[in-house]
Formats: C-alpha cells, structure tokens, sequence
C-alpha cells in the first residue's frame, strides 16, 4: 500500500488527483534522461527512490528515458470519469518507474488502461482526439495559481502544502496539526 493510501487510511482523507506535467518540453517520442538532465547522478537519483519507496513495497528502476507524461495524464482524467482512476494510476506509476515503461506510448497506455478495466477502444479515442486537453491545460493554470512547480505537490485544506516525495513523518505530523 503506497503512502497516499495508508494515509487516506489513517486520516480518513479525501485524495483529488490533479495532473500536473512535469517537463512539457519532452518531445512526444521522450528523450534520453543524460540529455536532459548531463549532470544528473542517475543512479545516486535511484538508490534514493528505492530507499525512500521500500517501506511502501515500491521499486524504482533506472530511468533511462524521460517520457513526455501529456498523454498518460489524459489517459488518467479518462480513467477518472470511468472510476478507475486509482487502478489506472498505480499501473502508469509501476509501468513507467519499476518497468521503464514509455508512458507517452498510446499503445502502452491501451495495455495499462486495458489492466485498469477501461474500454481500450474508447480510451485511444479519447486520446487521439485530445478530448482532456483542455481540461488539462485549466489544471495547469490552476496548479500555477496555487504555485505549484513540483510533483508531487500535497495541499492540505488549501492552505498547507508538502512538496517532493518525503517520510510519511512529515504528513502524519502535518495532519494531525489540522
């Protein structure tokens, strides 16, 4: 169970994903992670997801490629009108951190919408008429109103925020002070 599900467990929290595009500048094939990134400490970068992700049974492989995310989040806003959005989430997260999966692939995001128990032919639908784009293009402005530059970015009652991925300490402590 990952870290948003045991809180929301434990508080009793009500979770609204918003899509937030990380590197818009990505083209749609992806690009190699070194050129995006020359001076990154690549596997520094993975032994730190790891260990951050253990204690949730995550596993983080290699990035090699950084995907451009745009499709697999209208993909999600589709799983979310289809109430699948939890199951679809999880399956992009494992597919493109633990498989290397490229997320910004239709077809790899039929695979995993198919797995969630979307109607694949209505998800590529969607997708190559770019049905969400819009409806992602108002979240992004609404994420830059709220000063969100980061993901994850965690809101709390609209007024407290975590960035990054950290301990689980921080949003027990953070929580119970509301």
């Amino acid at each position: 169970m990952g870290l948003v599900d045991r809180l929301k467990q434990e508080f009793d929290l009500n979770v609204e994903w918003l899509a937030f595009e990380i590197h818009p500048e990505t083209p749609p094939e992806g690009m190699p992670l070194i050129k995006m990134f020359p001076r990154a400490d690549v596997d520094g970068m993975t032994r730190r997801l790891n260990s951050m992700g253990a204690p949730f049974s995550l596993f983080f492989r290699k990035i090699v490629n950084i995907s451009n995310s745009r499709l697999s989040l209208e993909a999600g806003e589709f799983a979310k009108e289809q109430d699948r959005f939890d199951q679809f989430h999880h399956a992009v997260f494992d597919a493109y951190f633990a498989q290397g999966k490229d997320i910004g692939d239709i077809t790899v995001l039929e695979q995993l919408g198919k797995g969630s128990g979307l109607d694949t032919a209505v998800l590529r639908s969607a997708l190559e008429t770019a049905k969400y784009r819009k409806q992602l293009d108002k979240v992004k402005e609404e994420a830059a109103g709220l000063g969100v530059t980061a993901a994850p970015t965690f809101i709390i009652n609209n007024a407290d925020r975590i960035v990054g991925a950290q301990p689980i300490e921080i949003f027990r402590e953070r929580l119970r002070s509301w």
